[in-house]
């Protein structure tokens, strides 16, 4: 007994000397999403599948690994990095791995329990509800929804204060992750408030799915219907009529490019469309009959991610307008080149470009968003699944004239998917989106009401600035024109027909260190008459287009008729073309391609046709005037060809 009781004071003693474990709150939900209530409690038997969400490395060096590779005077330019370089770059650190590892361990998670995931970011294992509990200091309930669907769900849950740098976050906990067809409102994510944008905007559901509905504010505009003998009666004297009718020649013509000769394997143009928007090979067909002759019954290569689909059971403008319009003038401009067309999303779901980037890369899935982006299988139907987690092809260059407001969506989740352009920068994608097609107002024309926070018609209020546009590590296109009735050699101007080009400032992105100088230059120079009330005047955030092209009076064959078409859903294929074009006299020279490159842009201000007419108006304003220089209209200007591709061809 005398024995008994010196070891038990030893134990305590040891135990007192111990350092204590200080759990910290990780994350909070305030309160139910809309349908779901309270059920019961969990029985403590029951086994959880446990996922930890392990912090990356190296994230703060990310654009100084990216500039390594873009910028002119690294004597690294080109220098691309494959897949298995950046998986490894930003993967967890060992500190991360191994300090998560021991706090389970020492929690009695025993280690042959604990699984790594494929992509290196996740840990995972199976639980008991009294084991999870106990590790996260939390209870669970079963909650059920209106539908009767039930879901397992805690309000909160602390994590170890040392730990809480190495996690990101944790499920099953606070997240509603539960699919539901109809879609329930988002809760509270890390530390703060997600259902709300940065500006305040409160956050929809599902908003990131709807990029490829026929309502999208980002889909490009339909004027005049054309008949077919006017077209012919147009082309011929196709140049003297550009500034009503704009057809690949007068493109070429305008940016003095020629047409493309050659088909380097190693090189290729990517164009990305999201379910239903489809093109009809009709329309093709008749627009290669009279642009492109031996381009007739030739298809784009498909590559259909998540059920993605041409569909033709719905046509019209709203459904064809879009792709028939990328398709047409991308292929065109690039042929002989091929043409690759990703089709994302089912018709039940359709898509987001997060759901795009899974398919680029299987690392990036397991941080989806599920109530952003599409989850398979879908209680509606469609696409049967798995999700399609890599397995695609990242193409050289990447053409989208698809954008959300930046409002539609969470900081949070817009700076996830900006790193992962990043990340595929720094493998040598070019990314490219159209800026716009509403001024300084966002899709559809709305602005933002300052009191409400919420949408308004446009008449008034702040501006409305586009995603991705301000996302540093994508090019972002906006729209000009030529000036009525000058000829194809005449400066253009902001565009202000039907459309105006989209520009403005972030507010979620920081001023990239490639743009600072351009920014400044243009707020000394040329001050805009808004103040704070308005826009982003900080002077520290990401500006927008950087540059510019025609996006006016396109001639377009959809369902069967030529049409006028307007937007920068024109633009950005075109420069993504012209840039196909540069990769491709620079393979032929033995050299990389240019990948991201808006560090070369800005470095070579002078290889573009600088816009200093018109403005982009929306809010009840003028918008912002194109001035010398860079400017929030039309960002650097128009592609010189000449000029760009010999500047691409002094570069390593």
């Amino acid at each position: 007994m005398h024995f008994s009781l010196l070891t038990l004071s030893a134990l305590v003693a040891t135990s007192l000397t111990l350092p204590s474990v200080n759990h910290v709150l990780h994350e909070k939900r305030d309160k139910l999403p809309p349908g779901w209530q309270y059920h019961e409690k969990l029985d403590r038997s029951k086994v959880l599948p446990m996922k930890i969400a392990l912090t990356q490395s190296n994230l703060d060096k990310a654009d100084e690994f990216l500039m390594d590779v873009s910028s002119p005077t690294s004597s690294n330019y080109g220098k691309h990095w494959n897949h298995e370089d950046i998986a490894n770059k930003f993967a967890p650190s060992a500190e991360t791995v191994e300090t998560v590892k021991s706090w389970l361990t020492s929690s009695g998670i025993a280690a042959e329990r604990i699984s790594r995931s494929q992509s290196l970011g996740w840990l995972k294992f199976d639980a008991t509800v009294a084991e999870a509990e106990n590790l996260l200091k939390t209870e669970y309930h079963l909650y059920k929804h209106t539908t009767g669907k039930p879901h397992v769900s805690c309000s909160e849950y602390r994590i170890p204060e040392h730990v809480t740098p190495h996690v990101d976050f944790i499920t099953p906990t606070v997240h509603f992750d539960a699919k539901i067809p109809q879609g329930v409102a988002k809760p509270v994510e890390k530390r703060a408030p997600t259902s709300t944008a940065a500006v305040g905007h409160p956050v929809q559901t599902k908003a990131a799915l709807g990029i490829g509905a026929p309502t999208s504010g980002s889909l490009p505009k339909k004027g005049a219907t054309l008949s077919r003998q006017t077209v012919l009666d147009k082309l011929r004297d196709e140049l003297k009529n550009c500034n009503q009718f704009i057809t690949p020649n007068c493109l070429r013509a305008l940016y003095r490019f020629p047409p493309g000769f050659t088909a380097n394997p190693e090189n290729s143009y990517g164009i990305v469309e999201y379910t239903p928007q489809a093109y009809l090979q009709k329309d093709l067909d008749m627009f290669f009959a009279n642009f492109s002759k031996n381009q007739v019954q030739r298809t784009p290569t498909l590559d259909s991610i998540n059920g993605g689909v041409v569909q033709t059971t719905r046509q019209g403008f709203r459904f064809n307008g879009e792709s028939d319009l990328d398709l047409e003038y991308g292929m065109t401009l690039v042929n002989p080149q091929k043409t690759t067309l990703y089709q994302v999303g089912d018709e039940v779901q359709g898509a987001s470009f997060n759901d795009f980037l899974d398919a680029l890369d299987g690392s990036y899935c397991a941080g989806d968003d599920p109530y952003q982006d599409a989850s398979y299988p879908n209680a509606a139907g469609g696409f049967p699944g798995p999700k399609n987690c890599g397995g695609f092809a990242a193409t050289k260059v990447i053409s989208t004239s698809y954008g959300y407001n930046e409002a539609d969506l969470t900081a949070v989740y817009e700076r996830r998917q900006c790193m992962e352009y990043m990340k595929l920068g720094l493998a040598g994608t070019s990314f490219l989106f159209s800026s716009g097609d509403s001024g300084v107002a966002g899709n559809g024309g709305r602005c933002i009401d300052p009191e409400t926070r919420e949408y308004n018609n446009g008449s008034s209020g702040i501006f409305n600035p586009g995603f991705p546009s301000g996302c540093p590590y994508i090019t972002s296109i906006g729209a000009t024109q030529i000036v009525p009735n000058a000829s194809v050699t005449a400066p253009e101007k902001a565009c202000e027909t039907v459309i105006f080009s989209g520009g403005g400032f972030s507010n979620v992105f920081p001023l990239p260190s490639y743009q600072a100088s351009a920014v400044k230059s243009w707020f000394t120079n040329f001050p805009p008459p808004y103040g704070a009330d308005r826009f982003n005047n900080s002077q520290t955030t990401r500006g927008f287009p950087d540059i510019s092209a025609n996006g006016a009076n396109y001639v377009v064959a959809v369902t069967g008729q030529f049409a006028l078409v307007y937007g920068t859903s024109a633009s950005s294929p075109v420069v993504g073309a012209i840039f196909t074009l540069i990769n491709e006299a620079r393979l032929y020279a033995g050299k990389s391609t240019l990948g991201f490159v808006n560090p070369f842009l800005y470095a070579n201000q002078r290889a573009f046709n600088d816009i200093t007419l018109g403005s982009n108006p929306g809010c009840g304003t003028r918008g912002f005037q194109a001035v010398p220089g860079w400017d929030p209209a039309t960002g650097l200007g128009t592609p010189n060809f000449p000029k760009l591709l010999d500047a691409a061809l002094d570069l390593p």
